[in-house]
């Protein structure tokens, strides 16, 4: 077996693969150097540096496998991979304790003034009165996303003695029990309770800009806010603001919505500590991701399966085409699920019930935590990501399925009840046919989607259409299930866009109207 390595990796990575495999270092090469030789090896890795395109993808005759020392994939176009058969691997966990140590210590150093301190005195101001600091025993942590690295936050800030609260819907009550942390309902209440917050959650659609000038106004007096996960989570101008203003006591950033930058409102106030991107900055950290790496690159040569890969592998064809249908389903069900999870449960219906679902399994949980996990989410990997946070899975498999060929069905249980989603595969696209009691059939097909639970009664479809209209937002299609003439109902408009707020507020205050949400599928 021939490894190329792309990028420098540590010694102990090189020495892990050496002792299996030949390889060559070539560092810094140039894309057409790349492409020229890929064609002799079965494994190339890589760090950020080096971009594995379609293009050398392509002439890769023999690889089998890219790896990526770190967690971000974006250097490599993992499409092409997967449709050349090749797998992709990355080391998500070897940085774990950096990263969490990296935020810890902000959090020391924004309680104790120390990179203020540090500079006065270097500068020739022995000055005490205007740097006393807070400790750190007795404050109440907030911690948003209780991941790999949110975990390891917690057990250390336990350690210093301080009160962990974490909001987090996609973690089981037992792991936050195993933690000795509080669960919180909702973002509004962390920030309200915290005397200190720190994110540790992927950059998606629906976190970006999550702790914004509305958020920060409901937040604490004298709060202190810590970000090492992603940029673009916190709205940077917001923050300055409300730190300028006194509302937020300080705030330390080690990563940022654009990177690298040499400017930014973050950098004009002392009471904002700021790094660049060193979360995963640590001896340690690089020579784990290397070793790591590694192993996983190994693996994937010696034909089995690794734990990290981030592309789907082979699957039987009686199945492949009903991943889709799993996905979607388990998207639907974490968007409209109200509450934390508590536990699954996943039934097959008809034909695919005589063969091992377990690829069905992973397709419907990939989708069900997309939202929720600091590493990329598929269907190699949904297992071992739900294992983690604790998440309490049964299957049922039945070969009689009245209506349809095949149906596909998750509950999620919660606090607040069940949701309930059922998918199909009709003439080769995914078809919803069931939420919760109700029955119907829309085809998600990338649409933008309105599920409104409410009372049936004559208008309501009329006031909810003109709340869209005023928006100038198309409704392309429209389905209503009930139950009963004036009975419970649900409304799912398809828009060609979402819609804002504002109107969802004005529809949510029509009489009868329960629930109302938009979802993107």
């Amino acid at each position: 077996m021939k490894i190329l390595v792309a990028d420098s990796i540590a010694e102990e990575g090189l020495q892990t693969l050496r002792e299996h495999a030949e390889v060559d270092v070539k560092l810094k090469s140039k894309p057409e150097d790349l492409q020229a030789m890929i064609g002799e090896y079965d494994a190339v890795i890589v760090r950020s540096a080096t971009q594995i395109t379609a293009d050398i993808i392509k002439h890769g005759d023999k690889l089998k496998v890219i790896g990526r020392a770190g967690v971000g994939i974006d250097n490599i176009d993992v499409e092409a991979a997967t449709s050349k058969g090749i797998v992709v691997v990355n080391a998500p966990t070897g940085n774990t304790v950096s990263a969490a140590e990296h935020a810890f210590g902000l959090m020391l150093a924004l309680a104790r003034h120390i990179p203020q301190a540090n500079s006065l005195l270097k500068s020739g101001v022995w000055q005490k009165s205007k740097l006393t600091g807070t400790e750190l025993r007795g404050k109440t942590l907030g911690i948003v996303g209780l991941g790999n690295v949110g975990s390891e936050v917690a057990k250390r800030a336990l350690a210093f003695e301080m009160r962990v609260i974490v909001y987090d819907p996609y973690v089981s009550t037992n792991y936050v029990r195993s933690l000795n942390v509080t669960l919180v309902s909702s973002l509004d209440q962390l920030l309200e309770q915290s005397d200190f917050i720190t994110l540790h959650i992927p950059r998606t659609a629906t976190t970006a800009s999550m702790i914004d000038a509305e958020a920060l106004s409901k937040a604490k007096p004298g709060l202190r806010i810590i970000n090492c996960a992603r940029g673009g989570l916190i709205d940077e101008e917001a923050l300055a603001k409300a730190v300028e203003e006194g509302k937020v006591a300080g705030a330390a950033f080690d990563v940022f919505a654009t990177e690298p930058l040499t400017e930014s409102p973050l950098f004009k106030n002392d009471q904002i500590i700021v790094t660049p991107h060193l979360g995963a900055s640590t001896i340690e950290a690089q020579v784990n991701v290397a070793v790591d790496i590694a192993k996983q690159v190994l693996t994937v040569l010696r034909g089995e399966f690794s734990q990290y890969a981030v592309n789907t592998p082979h699957i039987p064809s009686e199945l492949s085409s009903y991943l889709p249908t799993g996905s979607i389903i388990g998207s639907l069900a974490s968007q409209l699920l109200e509450g934390r999870m508590d536990s699954l449960h996943i039934k097959y219906s008809g034909e695919i019930a005589e063969y091992d679902c377990s690829a069905l399994k992973e397709a419907v949980l990939s989708g069900l935590l997309q939202q929720a996990s600091e590493e990329k989410v598929t269907i190699v990997n949904a297992k071992l990501i739900a294992s983690k946070r604790g998440l309490r899975i049964t299957e049922e498999s039945d070969t009689n399925c009245q209506g349809y060929p095949n149906l596909l069905t998750l509950t999620v249980n919660t606090a607040a009840g069940p949701t309930i989603v059922s998918g199909t595969l009709l003439r080769d696209e995914t078809h919803v046919v069931q939420v919760n009691e109700f029955w119907m059939d829309i085809i998600p097909a990338g649409n933008c989607f309105l599920f409104c639970d409410h009372i049936d009664r004559p208008g309501l479809i009329g006031a909810a259409g003109s709340i869209t209209g005023k928006a100038n937002i198309n409704i392309n299609s429209m389905h209503l299930s009930r139950l009963q003439k004036r009975g419970p109902a649900l409304m799912i408009l398809a828009l060609d866009e979402p819609l804002p707020a504002a109107q969802l507020q004005e529809l949510l205050a029509l009489p009868d109207v329960h629930t109302a949400r938009v979802v993107k599928l």
